[in-house]
């Protein structure tokens, strides 16, 4: 069990650095974008256009993929064997190219609905500008249902680096582009970066499955066995994961109402950013661990399946408690010292940092409810999925409602962060009343410990940031030193109050840490 153990922790420690060069890359995008067209006329529709077919997709096809047909494939693998299970792959990935296009089509022929649909600007000149750039990027869906069912077949035979590189490659592409070429072609020649970054995601996948011996046979088999299953299981699944697509949807034209249209970029801005720190974190566990989970259930272990859910959980919210509270105490210097300068103004720094300090609230409930979710598409079960996830849509409305006319874009991030909480609440209180659970005693005392020592690390690190802050010079450097000065100090004093608590993490990492072990 042991060994398992460190195996599983050195496949999601390689998979994590190479999601984070991605996501370093996508940060470097990020800040390229915010210094080229701050959060401007541009900027606005740009991010509003690239938000339609990404949401599109995750709210149609990433679900059927992420939730449906890796259960479905490590099934087939478990029970009837690699050559029916890859017959099944590629009549999966028929279906879905075939579905993608036809959305892609729709798209390209109805941008202006879905424009309006995504945000309500009050000038002519940002709405047209949008329509002609989602019109242009649609094919994104296509080339997404291309790099995600590919990823999947990697995936469910425990194939992780190639899916781990693709945002690295799209990534590339676009930083490129606006080293060299964005001063002469303009925000439509970056739309087309775009475009170019998702068909390279997918591009990447081909030598690996080549290696694993799988060939593309097309059909549609619509009524076979496997298909029948993941069309049973897709629609509540479908819409279990149509919270983030959703809560973007309304989290967006909230936003466009703001500082003239600005509280869709500050949004989009900080959540990027919130998602390199927790999501290369969470997304690299859940990619290793839903597979897993897939196979435990398959062969009907139900006793490892509980284990490593709870182990991933318990493990998972160590690194996150923390992580949630210093990302609160360094919001500002933080997107200071990543977006500042060039067009990203004062202003600019301070609504987008009010959003990721309170989106930062949200950050244990996040991790939760992406791991507590994958458990259950393990099993094959939309529903609970589908009831949380309609709950946490309506929450985040109803917020949204009542907090943004006041607090404008933290009342947007507040809503965002409790959405996430009470989704990973109603996950887990199912498996808790049935005795399955993840909350025993010693995994709340456990929890309690890391939460005040998360705190006082905040406090620590808040006081040292103060103090550096007087200290060193004004500048990129003088923020580098503040920010790198208040995380070493709170991550030392976090590990040794876990240690000293009696956190079994700490104790692990300890070992790990240790010369020769």
């Amino acid at each position: 069990m042991e060994n398992e153990r460190n195996n599983a922790a050195k496949t999601i420690s390689w998979v994590m650095m190479i999601t984070l060069l991605g996501k370093v890359l996508g940060l470097y995008r990020d800040r390229l974008l915010a210094t080229h067209y701050n959060v401007g006329m541009e900027a606005n529709a740009f991010l509003t256009a690239s938000r339609i077919p990404r949401v599109f997709f995750d709210a149609v096809f990433a679900s059927a993929i992420a939730g449906c047909f890796i259960p479905v494939f490590s099934e087939y693998l478990e029970k009837k064997g690699k050559k029916e299970a890859f017959r099944f792959a590629g009549g999966f990935i028929s279906i879905i190219l075939l579905l993608t296009a036809i959305l892609t089509g729709l798209g390209m022929l109805f941008p202006q609905p879905l424009v309006a649909l995504f945000s309500d600007y009050q000038d002519t000149q940002t709405t047209a500008l949008a329509v002609s750039l989602t019109r242009l990027m649609f094919p994104t869906v296509l080339f997404s249902g291309l790099a995600f069912s590919l990823v999947g077949v990697l995936q469910a035979q425990d194939h992780f680096t190639a899916p781990a590189l693709m945002s690295t490659a799209s990534n590339l592409i676009i930083v490129v582009y606006f080293l060299f070429l964005d001063k002469k072609l303009g925000i439509y020649g970056l739309a087309t970066a775009y475009l170019l970054g998702w068909l390279l995601q997918g591009l990447i996948q081909l030598p690996p499955l080549h290696r694993l011996g799988y060939h593309y046979e097309p059909s549609l088999p619509f009524r076979s066995e496997g298909m029948k299953k993941v069309f049973a299981l897709m629609g509540p699944v479908m819409v279990s994961t149509w919270v983030q697509p959703i809560n973007l949807v309304i989290n967006s034209r909230f936003g466009s109402r703001l500082y003239d249209g600005g509280g869709v970029a500050a949004l989009e801005y900080s959540n990027n950013l919130y998602l390199v720190i927790t999501g290369t974190f969470i997304l690299s566990i859940t990619n290793v661990i839903f597979p897993k989970l897939s196979r435990l259930t398959a062969g009907g272990k139900e006793g490892d399946f509980r284990d490593t859910l709870r182990q991933t959980v318990h493990s998972s919210l160590f690194f996150v408690l923390p992580m949630s509270i210093g990302l609160m105490v360094v919001a500002r210097p933080l997107i200071s010292f990543v977006y500042g300068g060039g067009e990203f103004d004062a202003f600019s720094t301070h609504i987008t940092s009010t959003a990721l300090m309170w989106l930062s609230l949200g950050m244990a409930g996040y991790a939760v409810q992406n791991i507590v979710s994958r458990a259950y598409f393990a099993k094959q079960d939309g529903k609970t999925p589908l009831i949380a996830g309609g709950l946490s849509i309506l929450v985040n409305l109803l917020l949204c409602m009542v907090l943004v006319e006041r607090f404008e874009v933290a009342g947007l991030a507040v809503a965002s962060a409790v959405s996430s909480t009470v989704y990973a609440l109603i996950l887990m209180l199912p498996m808790e009343v049935r005795g399955e659970g993840i909350l025993d005693k010693k995994t709340v005392a456990d929890l309690l410990k890391m939460l005040i020592a998360a705190l006082v690390m905040g406090l620590c690190a808040g006081t040292v940031l103060n103090l550096l802050a007087g200290a060193v010079p004004v500048g990129k450097l003088g923020e580098l030193i503040c920010l790198g000065g208040s995380a070493l100090a709170g991550a030392v004093v976090y590990f040794v109050l876990v240690l000293a608590l009696g956190v079994p993490e700490a104790r692990l990492t300890l070992r790990i840490l240790k010369p020769g072990k």
